[in-house]
């Protein structure tokens, strides 16, 4: 991206500076105070845009053959045949090409771990005390990281950056549409629910076994214990503020505020776990206090326990093939994730957990095609497998009602494949974000570059050739 095109996406992104976020009690940014941080993102201004004659697969689980998409006031108008063009729309000619929702990503560490890697840069893990829930990774988000550009080549429009696994709860995570920016709040999703990273297993007890605990499993659901009977109790006392009450508890704790916004549903528990009884340990805990889990992240195991998974609403957010690299990802499976995937109200995700993954999602999610298929499964369609790209990740981040999806009304945020997404040769055309074509694979000029790399001669075209 050229220098006059990054001040003027700034511009319009830092446009809304004085919008907030919503607040309240339905899911959207909510807690006891609101957002004391709120989302100054605004849609980049862009003109209608027709795609026509495109393979467009909607994350609904539909597709259609010669579709038209419309693209207009950053929201999708229409798909359909033979759509009419506004007078001033950009036409993009589709043919041999496909279109699905943007992508994305439910377990990113971008900007809080960013490129380049460097100590100075390690910014996800508050590894202090087992249970860190005060924390917030948006504010070790750095907008410059240029991973989120290589994502954004990718076919990325909208990632959930969360804290590490090194705590039994790690902090909130935040969800950001893929956009340049001088300020994380210049990306921030306006309206997503806030997520709580958990952690269970291997990471907490390894990283606090030498610190005082805990140093075991039974250590580690202890702790969560009681983490939330003190969230409990600090809601009950809160909640019975003006009837009687001293104003002596009054003042705000930042970790049991998080964790009371969780055991309330403001706030959407995601727990990176790896074991099926681990797992299944985990959601009668949830049980016990009252939450509810959204998803279990990586869970090499789910594919044991996938009819409870269907049976509770819990989302898998699971790899495609990673497994072996310690004791817990021992017996991780090809198939997982498609066996996540096959009971009734299944909910399975491809996630990334790497800077690198983040940009071939696709790419993923079809060898769990193929592995499925060379298991003797039945067939798994494109149409079918890009709402694990798509739609799941948007229902398990809480936005399933503004994006995942291409439906009239939602978020204009989009893809253009050179071919059928799910082939080794797939490309990202086009990127929109809102309507605004902020990629363009054809074009150096929408192939943005972030701040730290411009005039370095090592980051010269990065953008245009990460895949």
């Amino acid at each position: 991206m050229t220098r006059s095109l990054t001040c003027a996406l700034g511009a319009l992104l830092l446009a809304g500076c004085a919008t907030t976020a919503q607040t309240g009690n339905d899911g959207a940014q909510a807690a006891s105070v609101g957002d004391p941080y709120p989302s100054t993102y605004a849609p980049i201004a862009s003109p209608p845009v027709l795609i026509t004659g495109a393979t467009v697969l909607t994350g609904t689980g539909t597709r259609l053959e010669g579709a038209d998409v419309l693209l207009r006031d950053g929201k999708v108008a229409a798909i359909d045949a033979g759509l009419t063009a506004p007078a001033d729309a950009v036409r993009v000619d589709g043919s041999g090409k496909w279109v699905t929702p943007g992508l994305i990503d439910i377990h990113s560490h971008l900007g809080v771990y960013p490129s380049p890697g460097a100590r100075a840069h390690s910014d996800g893990n508050e590894a202090t005390a087992p249970v860190t829930a005060n924390v917030w990774a948006e504010h070790s988000v750095w907008p410059q990281d240029e991973g989120f550009l290589a994502a954004l080549a990718g076919g990325i429009t909208t990632l959930q950056v969360l804290p590490g696994s090194a705590n039994l709860v790690g902090g909130r995570g935040v969800t950001l549409k893929n956009v340049p920016a001088t300020t994380y709040q210049g990306m921030k999703f306006p309206g997503a629910p806030w997520g709580l990273k958990m952690a269970c297993g291997e990471n907490p007890k390894r990283v606090y076994g030498e610190k005082g605990g805990p140093s075991t499993r039974m250590g580690n659901v202890a702790g969560y214990r009681a983490a939330f009977i003190d969230a409990a109790e600090y809601r009950r006392k809160h909640e019975s503020k003006g009837d009687g009450d001293d104003g002596k508890d009054d003042k705000r704790d930042l970790k049991l505020e998080t964790l009371a916004g969780a055991l309330d549903g403001d706030i959407l528990v995601h727990i990176h776990c790896y074991r099926a009884d681990e797992m299944a340990t985990m959601i009668d805990l949830s049980k016990e206090f009252g939450f509810k889990i959204a998803a279990f992240h990586h869970g090499v195991e789910a594919y044991k326990i996938a009819d409870l998974l269907a049976a509770e609403g819990i989302c898998g957010a699971l790899w495609a093939d990673w497994w072996g690299f310690k004791m817990e990802a021992f017996d991780g499976i090809q198939e997982n994730i498609a066996l996540v995937d096959r009971p009734r109200n299944g909910c399975a995700i491809v996630h990334s957990d790497s800077e690198e993954g983040i940009q071939r999602l696709n790419q993923e999610a079809a060898k769990v095609m193929a592995h499925a298929r060379q298991a003797g499964m039945a067939e798994i369609t494109p149409e079918h497998a890009i709402r694990w790209l798509t739609a799941n990740p948007a229902k398990a981040m809480g936005i399933a009602d503004m994006t995942g999806t291409l439906e009239p009304g939602k978020m204009a945020d989009v893809v253009l494949w050179n071919g059928n997404p799910f082939s080794v040769y797939a490309h990202a055309e086009q990127v929109y974000i809102d309507g605004a074509r902020v990629y363009d694979r054809d074009d150096p000029s929408r192939q943005p570059e972030s701040d730290f790399m411009l005039g370095q001669d090592a980051g010269q075209g990065r953008a245009g050739g990460v895949l």
